[in-house]
C-alpha cells in the first residue's frame, strides 16, 4: 500500500504477472519431466510425464511365462496397473513439488501477504481483526441482498 492506504496499482500488476510466470514456468517443467513407476521389481515400467499422462510402458520377457498364459495376462495387467499407480504417485509428488508454493500463493489470494504492497488489506487473505478478511459481505451468511441496489 502507498502512504495514504491505497493499493499500489502497479505492484499488484507486476506481482500478478511474476505469479503467471512463475505458474507458465512450472507448467512447462511438469509438461517435460517424465517419471518412472515400477512393479514386480522391475519387471513392468511405466513413465507418465508431471502431468499424469502414460507416455512410455515397458514389460520385461521376464514377465511371461509361456506355459500359463491365462495367469500370465492377469499377472502383467496387475503389475501394469501397479507401475503406472507407482508413476502416477511419483508424478503427483513432482506436482506438488513444482506447483505447490505457487498454489498457496494463488488460493483465493491467501499468500497475498507475501506480496509486497498487499498484506493487511481487508478482504485479501486471512486478515482475521480486520472487516471483511475472508467472510462474505452481507453477514456472512452468502446473502449478498444488502450489496445490491
Amino acid at each position: 500500500m502507498d502512504p495514504g492506504g491505497q493499493i499500489d496499482m502497479q505492484q499488484l500488476l507486476a506481482a500478478a504477472q511474476q505469479m503467471q510466470d512463475q505458474l507458465m514456468n512450472a507448467q512447462q517443467e511438469l509438461a517435460d519431466a517424465v517419471v518412472e513407476g515400477s512393479a514386480g521389481g522391475g519387471l513392468v515400467k511405466a513413465k507418465v510425464n508431471g502431468q499424469g499422462d502414460l507416455v512410455d510402458l515397458t514389460i520385461s520377457p521376464a514377465a511371461i511365462d509361456g506355459s500359463d498364459p491365462a495367469e500370465t495376462a492377469q499377472t502383467i495387467a496387475d503389475l501394469v496397473l501397479a507401475a503406472v499407480r507407482d508413476a502416477n504417485r511419483a508424478a503427483g509428488e513432482l506436482q506438488q513439488e513444482k506447483m505447490g508454493p505457487l498454489a498457496s500463493g494463488i488460493g483465493g489470494l491467501g499468500g497475498a501477504g507475501d506480496v509486497p504492497g498487499l498484506s493487511g488489506i481487508p478482504g485479501i487473505g486471512d486478515v482475521p481483526d480486520q472487516p471483511y478478511g475472508g467472510e462474505p459481505r452481507g453477514g456472512g451468511d452468502g446473502d449478498l441482498g444488502d450489496l445490491r441496489g
